[in-house]
């Protein structure tokens, strides 16, 4: 029953939707309304509100961080080991990917799983961003950035768990969490197939790709 707790909170801390929050603090249309209608800080950059996309990077970063540090540290407390904390883990990401509080649309998860990975452990989340970074700069597309990044974090998990760096939980965690990414990119798949896909900080083509005046 503890569990279900921690992972109920979790949940509830990843339905914070901080690209709905952010644009509407600064007055900017809903970031599920135009361009990849994704609400996530690529698609709140298309407004040209670099501090409004800074904020929703780091918030939606931030609450998967948080969820994890905090279910990790109260665990012990309430006798939750490594599985419950992982499916914490996994629990803040689907709050985000389906938040409670925004009509279960979400966003794809990318900061928030980085803030998950950084608090499973700090050099997990630094090899995964140093990846996409690396691929954003290669090919200035984010969601191809974020499937390779998504793509190698198994692996870096993979390597640390054989040196028992964490438990297995936390690296099935790591799994899951890259799975569902790759899924939710799926129609960015489509378009990077397809040659469609935008560039970061650019609209993907198509109507509707500019947010409304």
């Amino acid at each position: 029953m503890t569990t279900l707790i921690f992972i109920l909170l979790a949940y509830l801390i990843g339905s914070l939707s901080f690209a709905v929050i952010v644009s509407k603090l600064f007055g900017l249309p809903d970031p599920r309304s135009f361009g990849s209608k994704n609400p996530g800080a690529t698609n709140v950059l298309r407004t040209g509100k670099k501090l409004a996309a800074v904020l929703t990077l780091s918030g939606d970063a931030a609450k998967g961080f948080v969820a994890v540090a905090l279910a990790r540290a109260f665990a012990a407390d309430y006798g939750v080991g490594d599985s419950g904390v992982a499916l914490a883990a996994v629990g803040v990401f689907v709050g985000h990917l389906y938040p409670v509080f925004f009509r279960f649309q979400g966003g794809k998860g990318v900061a928030t799983a980085l803030g998950v990975l950084l608090a499973i452990h700090p050099w997990l989340g630094v090899m995964t961003l140093a990846t996409w970074l690396l691929a954003a700069y290669m090919w200035r597309t984010s969601s191809l950035s974020a499937l390779i990044a998504a793509s190698f974090a198994p692996l870096y998990a993979g390597v640390m768990y054989d040196r028992d760096v964490f438990s297995a939980p936390f690296f099935g965690a790591t799994v899951l969490l890259s799975a569902l990414l790759i899924y939710r990119h799926k129609a960015n798949i489509r378009n990077l197939l397809a040659g469609k896909e935008g560039r970061i900080g650019q609209p993907p083509g198509g109507p509707g790709d500019m947010p409304p005046q």
